[in-house]
């Protein structure tokens, strides 16, 4: 089974971490379209967003309702600071997109 058939199968966000990987070495696509969106909104900075993924404690989780023009996960994890974050992003081009971060205890609500 793909990974992608298994975040598909999943009615609920679970964490598991055999369903998702993300394989070293990392990189990020910062461009135009996203740089410095998460400060503006949610006082994030992207190297913060960016330290989520380094947390060993990190968790991965699919996010099935966000994936209909691709697929889409969300980490859990902390920065150095020790600023515990929700990140959600998909992988394009075998680089990290980050589409919004934001403090863990924020609520926003579809």
């Amino acid at each position: 089974m793909t990974e992608d058939e298994n975040l598909d199968r999943s009615s609920a966000p679970r964490y598991n971490p055999d369903t998702i990987r993300i394989d070293d070495p990392v990189s990020f696509d910062w461009d135009e379209g996203n740089r410095d969106k998460n400060l503006a909104s949610h006082d994030v900075t992207d190297r913060e967003a960016e330290e989520a993924f380094f947390d060993p404690n990190r968790r991965l989780y699919p996010d099935p309702k966000h994936s209909q023009g691709e697929t889409r996960r969300i980490i859990v994890g902390k920065t150095k600071e020790g600023r515990l974050l929700f990140v959600v992003f998909a992988v394009r081009r075998k680089k990290i997109r980050v589409i919004s971060a934001r403090d863990l205890n924020e609520i926003k609500r579809d």
